[in-house]
């Protein structure tokens, strides 16, 4: 999944064409991308007022992981009640806008990154229980620490496709980060296999202090014990791993 990608884009443009003076109009635009989010851009009560709201399957999850604090962060006043059939609503006024062009331009870069923050949430909380677990084995030996420490925290579950997910674990070395992958057609697979593989091979090549990756068929290590992993079967799944 990218997160930065035409969803995007759209949004920073449609909203700094409004913000820059350009007369209000009558917006009710739906915009979805490959990794199941759908944006919805209206206009509902007035052509001042434009309502940006989010959908993401994986929602319910973010939200385990922090999303609300985040977004709360991120957003503050512009949040408003959720619109019906989404998960998370900002509404700006075209007539209560931050005075200065920067603070504009810092607002529609925010809201632009909607689906980036809420998604941010999961991978947040790691890095900070990567710090303190990396403080608390700073006090042993790598014999003497104890199990918890050793093994590191949670794996956080990010089932954003209906059967790939992103997985990420802190420890007290690093930060890993586990994605999903299903081909289902042989010709998929094939070139699947080849783009993945180009992680690998380019720090191997050319970028020596690049995260280490791997791509494998099987569920690696860090997903041990970890219910509702897909089958593996035929080649049809894959799992491409960072570590940082």
């Amino acid at each position: 999944m990218l997160l930065l990608d035409y969803q995007n884009v759209l949004i920073e443009s449609l909203l700094k064409d409004r913000f820059s003076g350009a007369p209000p109009t009558n917006i009710d635009q739906v915009v979805s991308d490959f990794d199941g989010v759908t944006f919805h851009i209206s206009t509902p009560q007035a052509k001042t007022q434009i309502l940006i709201s989010l959908s993401i399957k994986c929602f319910p999850e973010l939200l385990q992981y922090g999303a609300q604090s985040v977004l709360e962060r991120e957003y503050g006043p512009y949040i408003v009640s959720p619109e019906q059939g989404y998960d998370f609503s900002v509404q700006v006024d075209l007539e209560n806008l931050p005075q200065s062009q920067e603070e504009k331009d810092d607002l529609v870069r925010r809201i632009s990154l909607l689906k980036r923050n809420a998604m941010a949430a999961p991978f947040e909380e790691a890095f900070d229980e990567f710090a303190a677990l990396q403080t608390e084995a700073a006090k042993y030996t790598s014999e003497s620490a104890p199990q918890g420490v050793r093994e590191g925290g949670e794996v956080r579950a990010i089932h954003y496709r209906e059967e790939e997910a992103i997985y990420i674990k802190a420890s007290h070395d690093r930060v890993t980060v586990i994605f999903s992958t299903i081909f289902r057609e042989e010709t998929d697979r094939i070139f699947g296999k080849v783009f993945l593989q180009e992680f690998v091979d380019a720090r191997r090549r050319a970028i020596q202090n690049a995260p280490q990756v791997l791509f494998r068929n099987e569920a690696p290590m860090e997903l041990q014990g970890v219910p509702g992993l897909p089958a593996s079967g035929a080649g049809e799944v894959g799992y491409i791993t960072f570590g940082a």
